[in-house]
């Protein structure tokens, strides 16, 4: 066996390796906290931390993503180009939809999702966390309604200092109850009294850092690849394998499309189909 080969093969198994381990879900607990799974009646309290980004005005990004599902049941996010400051191809076809009622259903179903990524300590767990990272600064992904709340304390007059000054910051209350079979957060809010950071907590910023949050957002896609993907959704294909190599799809939440757009396939994956 010639060195060439060797190295050749070494090379090979150590990018399937690669390759595989990026399709394998992480035994390690997530950096994520999931106060989502808070049950009805009881409260996490959080301590939201600046950007590690100092050129981020705010202590949050936004993220937009489209859901896609196929025929065969699979659904994936993409990220939606409203994010770049650039036209959406999926959203400028879906706004035609919104003039038609027979289509607004559907057009909901591939409207953008608006979420919001902050960073901070979790003060009092009320999910009940059995195993938590090393790292206690952890990311939280926030939904707009929720959001909304967070804003509009600091657009209150009343609130003199930032929430997330070390010293004269407050903590957030994410409080859970249930409205009919959802549950619901609009008892949530910011803590009435500031608190300064703990000796441990400034320890761990001075230890781990903060997080750069605008690393955590979704690459940017190619506008083209994103368009075909939506037109395949639409017209209720199955989903692509060769769409793996750029976003992972899921087997949760089957919906159906293909009945509400009938005849409306994509032009590109029939001539691929026909060559």
């Amino acid at each position: 066996m010639t060195n060439k080969l060797e190295a050749l093969r070494k090379a090979l198994l150590e990018k399937e390796a690669k390759t595989n381990s990026s399709f394998t879900k992480s035994t390690e607990p997530s950096p994520i906290y999931p106060f989502w799974n808070t049950p009805a009646g009881k409260t996490s309290l959080i301590r939201l931390l600046p950007d590690g980004d100092p050129n981020n005005t705010f202590f949050w990004v936004e993220r937009l993503v489209i859901n896609l599902t196929f025929g065969d049941g699979v659904r994936a996010q993409v990220p939606c180009l409203e994010m770049w400051d650039e036209k959406c191809p999926i959203l400028e076809e879906v706004r035609t939809w919104f003039k038609d009622p027979s289509k607004e259903q559907v057009a909901r179903s591939y409207w953008k999702k608006r979420s919001y990524l902050f960073q901070g300590f979790v003060v009092a767990d009320g999910v009940g966390e059995t195993e938590k990272p090393e790292n206690p600064i952890r990311r939280f992904v926030v939904n707009k309604t929720l959001f909304e709340t967070i804003k509009a304390a600091l657009m209150d007059a009343d609130m003199e200092d930032l929430p997330i000054d070390y010293e004269k910051g407050r903590d957030f209350r994410i409080t859970v109850t249930k409205r009919g079979d959802y549950k619901d957060y609009a008892t949530s809010g910011w803590s009435m009294r500031s608190r300064g950071l703990t000796d441990q907590e400034k320890q761990a910023i001075e230890k781990y850092g903060l997080f750069d949050l605008k690393t955590y957002l979704p690459k940017k896609p190619d506008p083209a690849l994103i368009t075909e993907m939506f037109r395949a959704s639409v017209a209720g294909e199955d989903w692509c394998q060769d769409w793996g190599r750029f976003f992972t799809p899921s087997t949760k939440g089957v919906v159906q499309v293909s009945e509400i757009f009938p005849g409306e396939v994509s032009l590109d994956r029939m001539k691929r189909k026909n060559t």
